[in-house]
């Protein structure tokens, strides 16, 4: 069985602060940060601060949303230099899925079409 990617077991909340400087470095807002989470995983304004209080993992933190967008397939393009529609690790695209749409957000993205209104 090979071992799990190290992002799998890192708490959720130590990566959060670094995706909410990056968008306000940009000019964007913690709470556009917190709308395109929410966009993706369904949690609560309240669950999501409870996750981030709880130190829940990555791996985790996607396992258990609430209900996961459909449209986030919609999401395409190059995340460290890998396509994220071509991961083939399920939990891995995930993740990436939430980068790219970070870094969407950092490059001055409206938020519909981030959010793939």
């Amino acid at each position: 069985m090979p071992t799990k990617h190290r992002i799998f077991t890192t708490p959720f909340a130590s990566v959060y602060p670094l995706y909410v400087a990056k968008a306000e470095k940009k000019e964007r807002t913690k709470a556009e940060v917190d709308e395109i989470i929410r966009w993706l995983t369904g949690y609560s304004p309240q669950e999501l601060e409870a996750e981030l209080e709880k130190q829940t993992d990555f791996e985790t933190f996607f396992q258990q949303a609430p209900k996961m967008n459909p449209a986030r397939t919609l999401i395409k393009g190059t995340v460290c230099g890998v396509r994220v529609e071509d991961i083939e690790e399920p939990m891995m695209r995930e993740i990436r899925y939430l980068d790219k749409l970070v870094d969407e957000l950092a490059k001055g993205k409206a938020m519909e079409k981030i959010l793939r209104a």
